[in-house]
C-alpha cells in the first residue's frame, strides 16, 4: 500500500507549528537551517509535513549534553 501524500503547509502554518514568525521560517530558509521546501510558484513556498516532522526530529534531545556532542561532532 502506497504512503498517503504528506500535507503541504504554508509558511505562515510552519511559522505557527514552529512557535516562530515567518520572518525567522524566511530566515531559517535562506540559511539552510530549516526543514526543505517546496517552490509552489514564483513568490509561493511550502513545507512538507513529513519534512517538517523529520526536521524536528533531528533536532530533539534527551538532555543537554546530548545536543552539546551532536553540535560538536
Amino acid at each position: 500500500m502506497a504512503d498517503k501524500p504528506s500535507r503541504i503547509l504554508t509558511e505562515q502554518q510552519f511559522a505557527e507549528r514552529a512557535n516562530s514568525s515567518v520572518r525567522t521560517v524566511q530566515r531559517w530558509r535562506v540559511s539552510g537551517e530549516g526543514p526543505p521546501f517546496v517552490r509552489l510558484g514564483p513568490r509561493k513556498i511550502g513545507y512538507r509535513e513529513a519534512d517538517i516532522e523529520a526536521w524536528v526530529a533531528a533536532r530533539t534531545y534527551a538532555h543537554r549534553a546530548a545536543e552539546m556532542v551532536r553540535t560538536a561532532a
